[in-house]
């Protein structure tokens, strides 16, 4: 297993609001001791944050800030009621809602399993397992489509006996010793408790390493040591509410007697420790994360000692080879006479970087070119293999090591769609890959070490596509860029101006929207019943993302954040310029990030639009550094207490900007009570301006579930049959 498929698992959501990329797969943590507002941050409700609150006189809806507090709360409530009475009585609801379930419940999707050593592992989800089974098979039976699955660790017999309503958040696992760190959530938060498993017994350890709730991470560094990174009482959380110290803990010894090793100030976005075990070396670091684009990497000797790496400060750890660190760049690297550009992939010995002398190994392994971004490296035993964007259509890489350089060469794999790899080992040069598009089911693929390309599994159509086409087209922003964007629509379609059609972007940290089956992101809603009743479907790669490298997300980032919503504007001018539809047939979606970004087509542009789905929003973009996780994306926003950043946040701050206009779309609000990241009161405080102002909008929070809406399959079902009812009345009706 690679540094960074540990990595991944360690910290969900750290650098993803919406859970892709490299860091940005893995990884979000604070304590603010202010004053008044109570939020609770922690499923079991023992530990509390406090946020400073503005003058209420100023901000009338502070009180909806206070996550649990009766009034609050009995404010949801009479808004889930009014929501559900307008949506769920809908003659279309239960249809939409059994096609969304049956999907999600089916027993035929790809099984898309984790690699380790000779065995794959996944976590299985279906109606009788809606919080999901943990399983393992061989490598071998699984490449051959006949898996003989055998339980390991069943989350809903765990959740009964304990009587706990237990959302299994992945593991951190030693496998040569049989023992993971698994991590499970109480309602689905980013706060999770850590308990010792033995893998071979199927067992939680008895008396094995064990730590209380908390935002909170840790890798093995030998089968009787743990890196953590935890709550260790006052001081040891960061302003994000995440761990800023790495400690070392003996087994037999209690978690409050762990070694410190690191410590970060208050102020950094994260600190946690990644430990790399493969056949050819292991490696221990922690990763000092400043902000969320900028990481210090330091090497724990066997002596116990770090040593901080020369390396550039925005550099992306990838994993290790050998004895080689690898790498991508998120901006240039000069090192000598030689520079190294932005979105590169490079590899450098871990001596010389102790050493101090990057510059006697540093190799350039691949450069994407103008049109090409690297999405993920993926490290095997001997060869790296790099998923590129070409045009925002994928294509996968390999590279092995040849005397002084790199060899490439591509896989032959579909085209005009993604492409992931789904799973790898440092014990074998093969790896597992799926393709997909908007029109073609998931395939998975097995990736033979001679290039040989085997299909696994193909996902059975959800519906026929037969009917439709999809198209890439481009709109022109106001500085002249050009922005990519994907069609899918009937192969008939009419450019008569009428077509129901959605919009969808995301637009941050570094994340690329790509082709994806009936729908491009995992926590949208399924969206085969919106097609079949004749919607059509837009997805912009509007810049904030990483469509095209490192300088498409750099280009809205901070005092430029207008930038991706000028790019979202100029999709939705295009559609109707180009007769696909009017304003009383659009409609735009997004969630978290992209929550953010539909505030901002509200507030900005509200007569483009008939309906908005905004769901788990950022929205007061003054006070998000305050609330929950917000301090750590401050490196995306800007700072508020900056007064010069404030500035520009204010120019465009949905929850500041409501009520400039006359008139606005109507908007369905959706949140969750146990969201820990992003706080539900920028979506409550929101809906309650609007109703002051008298605007429309519908309003429902799942009472748990965090940042991704929901804790199992039926709830997922219903949250995206909420969504579908809604544009299907206000853009089809």
């Amino acid at each position: 297993m690679s540094a960074m498929q540990s990595l991944c698992r360690l910290i969900p959501g750290l650098i993803s609001l919406a859970m892709t990329g490299l860091l940005v797969a893995a990884c979000d943590r604070g304590e603010r001791e202010v004053m008044q507002t109570k939020v609770t941050t922690n499923s079991d409700d023992s530990r509390m944050e406090t946020v400073e609150a503005p003058d209420t006189a100023t901000d009338p809806y502070m009180w909806l800030e206070d996550v649990l507090g009766e009034d609050a709360l009995d404010w949801v409530k009479t808004e889930n009621g009014r929501t559900v009475s307008v949506l769920e009585t809908d003659p279309r609801f239960a249809a939409v809602e059994s096609r969304a379930l049956g999907i999600y419940n089916a027993t035929d999707k790809i099984v898309y399993a984790e690699r380790m050593g000779e065995e794959m592992h996944d976590l299985w989800r279906d109606e009788t397992n809606v919080r999901g089974v943990w399983r393992k098979t061989s490598v071998e039976a699984y490449a051959a489509g006949s898996p003989l699955w055998e339980t390991v660790l069943d989350i809903d017999a765990l959740s009964k006996a304990e009587d706990r309503n237990w959302v299994y958040k992945g593991r951190s696992c030693l496998m040569s010793a049989g023992r993971c760190m698994v991590q499970l959530s109480d309602g689905g938060t980013d706060s999770v408790v850590l308990r010792e498993f033995e893998v071979g017994g199927n067992r939680f350890v008895e008396g094995g390493f064990e730590s209380p709730n908390s935002k909170q991470n840790s890798s093995w560094l030998d089968a009787d040591s743990l890196l953590i990174a935890t709550d260790f009482g006052p001081g040891s959380m960061n302003t994000s509410g995440y761990a800023r110290q790495v400690r070392l803990w003996q087994r037999g010894t209690p978690l409050s007697a762990a070694k410190l090793i690191f410590e970060g100030p208050a102020t950094d976005a994260f600190e946690f420790p990644v430990v790399s075990h493969r056949g050819d070396g292991t490696y221990a670091l922690v990763l000092q994360g400043p902000d969320f684009f900028t990481q210090t990497l330091h090497l724990l000797g066997e002596d116990g000692a770090l040593t901080q790496l020369p390396l550039p400060q925005d550099i992306s750890l990838q994993g290790f080879i050998g004895d080689r660190l690898v790498a991508s760049l998120r901006s240039d690297w000069v090192v000598g006479d030689e520079t190294f550009t932005s979105g590169t992939v490079v590899a450098v010995n871990v001596q010389d970087l102790v050493d101090g002398k990057p510059e006697a190994s540093l190799q350039n392994v691949f450069a994407p070119d103008d049109v090409s971004s690297v999405e993920s490296v993926t490290v095997a035993k001997s060869r790296i293999y790099i998923a590129l964007l070409s045009n925002v259509t994928g294509r996968l890489i390999t590279a092995e090591a040849i005397g002084e350089g790199w060899a490439l060469s591509e896989v032959a794999l579909p085209g005009n769609g993604s492409l992931k790899v789904r799973a790898a080992d440092d014990t074998a040069n093969d790896v597992f890959v799926s393709f997909e598009s908007f029109l073609q089911p998931e395939s998975l693929y097995r990736v033979m070490e001679d290039g040989e390309v085997r299909l696994v599994q193909a996902l059975p159509e959800r519906f026929d596509p037969a009917g439709f086409v999809t198209e890439q087209k481009f709109a022109t922003a106001p500085d002249g860029v050009q922005i990519p964007y994907f069609l899918v629509r009937p192969a008939d379609l009419e450019f008569d101006g009428e077509r129901p059609t959605l919009l969808y972007a995301y637009g941050g940290f570094n994340n690329s929207s790509t082709p994806g089956y009936t729908f491009p992101i995992g926590n949208s809603p399924n969206m085969t019943s919106w097609l079949e009743a004749g919607g059509t479907l837009v997805v912009a790669n509007i810049r904030g993302g990483g469509e095209f490298g490192p300088k498409w997300h750099q280009a809205a980032l901070k005092d430029k954040r207008q930038v991706a919503f000028d790019d979202m504007i100029a999709v939705a001018e295009d559609l109707i310029d180009t007769g696909l539809t009017n304003p009383r047939r659009l409609g735009a979606m997004g969630r978290s990030n992209g929550g953010l970004l539909m505030g901002a087509l509200l507030t900005q542009r509200p007569e483009l639009f008939n309906a908005i789905v905004i769901g788990v929003p950022l929205l007061d973009m003054l006070r998000y550094h305050l609330l929950l996780a917000g301090a750590s994306w401050i490196a995306e926003y800007g700072n508020p207490d900056i007064p010069e950043q404030a500035a520009y946040i204010s120019e465009w701050s949905p929850y500041q900007k409501m009520g400039e206009r006359d008139a606005y779309p109507e908007v369905l609000f959706y949140s969750s009570t146990r969201d820990d990241r992003v706080h539900p009161g920028h979506g409550r405080k929101m809906a309650a301006k609007m109703r002051e102002l008298g605007h429309p909008f519908l309003y429902y929070e799942n009472i748990e579930g965090g940042h991704a809406g929901s804790s199992d399959l039926t709830q997922r079902a219903f949250m995206d049959s909420l969504q579908i009812v809604f544009l299907m009345q206000k853009l089809m009706d």
